[in-house]
């Protein structure tokens, strides 16, 4: 059996920046330890997968370790893969998540936008076991759906800020955003999630459903551009739309090419 995978580094306008992610477009869904020993062998943060139903896609999400509840680098891959290679027609693409619903992705020029919906977000104490995760304390913290989100100070300290990867591995979270206001942009951002097999994350395009209704009520702006602060760096612009929330970027093809299953 061959099956066709391509790479793209999503939420970037050069090539080896942003967020690469795997896509598997398949015609019918293969067992879950198949599609897991694939996101294993790819080894990268996510590898996702579609089938086509109809008039939409059905996606999956998987790291190397687990399948996760959303993924948007790694959607936003998917539909980049749909609309430049897999001859999607037309400039918008709805994909159906048996764990994160409807997620749409709409074309305008080079430029892709996600529409997910926006994170619920409440404050939580900041444990002793959330400080042990850092070794610069944060102002406050929240949690949302799937992540703790923690406030610090500035740009410098997202920067600067050291995670200690076992300590952070203990929390009950997929993992943790850290943010603060930016220096040129609305707000900077790092990603850590351990808990699921990806220390740090590039960019990670779900954590802006979390992050962007949290700074839009706090900068009193719906519009509002981002920088994840990783080493490879990546350039969001978000939009907080009531309960929704658009991510918008571009994307780059690294690779494209066939994995052979035997047996």
């Amino acid at each position: 059996m061959k099956i066709k995978i391509y790479q793209v580094d999503a939420f970037t306008d050069k090539l080896f920046g942003g967020n690469p992610a795997a896509v598997c477009p398949l015609k019918e869904w293969l067992s879950d330890d198949l599609l897991q020993n694939i996101a294993m062998e790819n080894n990268l943060s996510e590898t996702a997968f579609y089938v086509r139903n109809g008039s939409h896609y059905q996606i999956r999400w998987f790291t190397p370790t687990v399948e996760v509840d959303l993924c948007g680098h790694a959607t936003f891959a998917a539909a980049f893969v749909l609309f430049h290679h897999e001859g999607h027609s037309g400039d918008e693409i709805q994909f159906l998540s048996p764990r994160s619903g409807e997620l749409r992705v709409t074309r305008n020029e080079d430029q892709l936008t996600l529409n997910f919906p926006a994170d619920h977000i409440e404050p939580v104490e900041l444990t002793q076991d959330i400080l042990n995760g850092f070794d610069i304390k944060p102002q406050t913290a929240f949690k949302g759906q799937s992540d703790i989100l923690l406030i610090f100070n500035n740009e410098e300290e997202i920067r600067k800020v050291k995670p200690n990867f076992t300590e952070i591995a203990k929390l009950n979270a997929r993992g943790v955003i850290v943010t603060a206001k930016g220096n040129d942009v609305d707000f900077v951002s790092r990603f850590f999630g351990p808990q699921v097999g990806v220390d740090e994350d590039p960019v990670t395009g779900s954590a802006h459903t979390t992050l962007t209704p949290y700074w839009s009520k706090t900068l009193n702006k719906n519009k509002l551009s981002a920088r994840q602060l990783s080493k490879r760096g990546g350039v969001l612009h978000c939009e907080l739309c009531g309960d929704r929330v658009d991510i918008s970027g571009q994307g780059k093809l690294f690779m494209s090419g066939e994995i052979h299953i035997s047996g």
